[in-house]
């Protein structure tokens, strides 16, 4: 049996740098232009306010960014405009040895959630989109981009 969660969707990589430096990058608004898909090529818009360009619609995009230190945690707020922001995506950080894994390495998780008027096709493309970027962002870190 497989369990199908129609509200989030996480993605999650093994990384092979400690948890702060996977921290402050995840949390680093243009940084995110490297390897966000929907926000590529960002741009400081305000204070933690960024902008970027969909590489699927060409649309500009919002994302503000409230990063915790203590809890390894980073709330993006994305939206259109500046004043249509939700939070609606969250990344954590897990020290490798917690997970069992190495000292010096960490994992790193994207959790989205689903919005009642996201189309299937859309939801889908938001997925898929994320477990390619975790790709992106283990190479960007570990070859120290």
């Amino acid at each position: 049996m497989t369990a199908s969660d129609i509200h989030c969707h996480s993605a999650s990589i093994a990384v092979g740098v400690a948890p702060e430096t996977a921290f402050a990058f995840m949390a680093d608004g243009v940084k995110q232009g490297e390897w966000s898909f929907g926000s590529w090529q960002r741009a400081r818009a305000g204070d933690d306010l960024y902008t970027g360009t969909s590489l699927f619609t060409g649309q500009q995009s919002y994302v503000r960014i409230k990063a915790d230190a203590d809890k390894l945690a980073i709330d993006y707020a994305v939206g259109a405009s500046p004043e249509a922001l939700t939070p609606r995506i969250m990344a954590r950080i897990i020290p490798g040895e917690v997970l069992g894994l190495q000292p010096g390495q960490c994992l790193v998780t994207l959790i989205v959630w689903r919005t009642a008027d996201m189309s299937d096709e859309r939801w889908h493309l938001l997925s898929v989109s994320h477990e390619t970027e975790m790709y992106i962002i283990r190479h960007l870190l570990e070859s120290g981009g």
